[in-house]
């Protein structure tokens, strides 16, 4: 069976680090970006089976990623990473379908169990 694939977009190297170091070791693959601008293209070219977006960058915000990926990619489980949560984010997330919430300051454990639920899902209606 083949590893699961996940976009990392975050514009904290660290956090990109440990995000990626956690993924690969409960057996995704895992392509990264910091640069939100290339978002768009990496979905295109590497067709991840989920993607994690950080919702506060420079550039294009998550939020309008989010909404540029819906336009193109309505069923593809993207989770917004976020150090602040708030209620304007989770109704504006709402609006465009976000997958879920990560908080930044939780261990990424309960999310990685999130994540593989609703990748796992994704995939089977796509089978």
């Amino acid at each position: 069976m083949a590893k699961k694939k996940i976009l990392v977009v975050d514009d904290e190297v660290d956090f990109l680090e440990l995000a990626k170091a956690r993924l690969e070791a409960n057996g995704y693959d895992v392509i990264s970006t910091s640069n939100g601008n290339t978002v768009l293209d990496l979905i295109k070219k590497e067709k991840p089976d989920g993607v994690m977006l950080d919702i506060m960058m420079p550039g294009m915000d998550g939020l309008g990623i989010l909404k540029a990926i819906r336009s193109g990619n309505p069923h593809l489980p993207v989770f917004l990473i976020t150090a602040f949560s708030n209620e304007e984010r989770r109704s504006i997330a709402d609006k465009f379908n976000a997958t879920g919430f990560i908080l930044k300051t939780n261990d990424l454990q309960a999310e990685l169990n999130s994540i593989n639920t609703l990748i796992d899902g994704a995939s089977k209606r796509k089978a």
